[in-house]
């Protein structure tokens, strides 16, 4: 016989994949359980364990640390993995027009979202971004832009996406931290305090997509925390500013009709006003502290036209540039 050939290349089809700059530095296991996740993880590990998966040509371990521009080669063997989740996601053809961008840089896209756009999903705000990021940022195997906070549909306003891992590391860093202050406008019915903070016990029930008062702490109660100020009162409804400092789902609904004042038109949550939508804007998000390399400090979010029409409706043209930094 000749030379030896490698009987792992003669019985099997390789898998190619090159790192990319998002990749880089990160664990081979954690790699191949983004890039591939249609495989078992007892799967990965296994082809892991008998040098199966090969580095730049070498047997990668799981706890090696991969450079950006590596070649990782997969075994393609029938029932071990449906390469078809390789990239899982939905197609990105077509355009759909992206929201105002409020700001751009250091892996990180700030937007103004409109109400009654759904952040994940079909043709949702993540598709848009999606589309809107293809070509302009290297691919990667184990990093997906998305959203880095949660806006309910009805919300609108600002919300953070991560365009690299450096962003969504940085910003989660600070979120975790109670770094990031992310302040709201909402229309509710009845006249609060002119300050008040309320402190609550919610928990979530997932069946009925509904978030509800808790009576005493327990596993499925979370605290949830919201200062408020009512900015101004006309025929029974109030403009009011929050600041959370806990990020529940629902919190500010859920809180506003367990202290009295549902959000107008919230029907899920109380409120005896019809209306086409709820009016909660988040308006402002301000870093505390160092904050971010070239990220302004303070970004705001002008409040969509239904929002800002229905207050001149009810209030005229009480309020200026001092209570809010865009102009109504």
């Amino acid at each position: 016989m000749g030379g030896m050939t490698n009987p792992w290349y003669t019985r099997v089809m390789a898998l190619e994949l090159i790192t990319g700059a998002d990749d880089g530095g990160r664990r081979l296991d954690r790699i191949l359980r983004k890039a591939l996740p249609d495989l078992p993880l007892s799967g990965v590990y296994r082809l892991l364990r008998k040098g199966r998966i090969l580095v730049d040509g070498k047997p990668g371990r799981a706890k090696d640390r991969v450079p950006p521009g590596a070649c990782i080669q997969i075994p393609v063997e029938t029932g071990l993995s449906r390469l078809s989740g390789l990239y899982p996601g939905e197609d990105l053809s077509g355009d759909l027009p992206l929201p105002d961008i409020l700001w751009e840089g250091a892996g990180l896209l700030f937007l103004n979202k409109p109400p009654g756009l759904l952040v994940h999903g079909p043709e949702s705000l993540e598709t848009q971004v999606l589309r809107y990021l293809r070509g302009k940022r290297s691919p990667s195997l184990s990093f997906k832009p998305g959203p880095l906070h949660r806006l309910d549909r009805p919300t609108s306003g600002i919300i953070a996406f991560s365009t690299g891992l450096e962003g969504a590391r940085n910003f989660s860093a600070l979120l975790r931290r109670g770094k990031i202050k992310k302040q709201y406008l909402a229309l509710v019915e009845g006249i609060p305090g002119e300050q008040a903070v309320w402190e609550d016990w919610l928990f979530r029930d997932r069946e009925q997509k509904k978030t509800f008062p808790a009576e005493n702490p327990g596993e499925k109660a979370q605290k949830a925390l919201s200062r408020v100020w009512t900015v101004g009162s006309s025929s029974g409804y109030s403009l009011i500013r929050l600041e959370i400092a806990t990020g529940r789902t629902h919190q500010i609904r859920a809180q506003a009709a367990l202290h009295g004042y549902p959000l107008a038109g919230d029907r899920k949550y109380g409120s005896g006003v019809r209306a086409p939508g709820i009016l909660l804007h988040a308006y402002s998000l301000e870093f505390i502290g160092e904050g971010i390399s070239s990220v302004p400090k303070i970004l705001e979010a002008p409040l969509p036209d239904v929002f800002s029409q229905r207050i001149h409706e009810l209030f005229g043209n009480k309020f200026t540039k001092i209570l809010f930094p865009y102009s109504l």
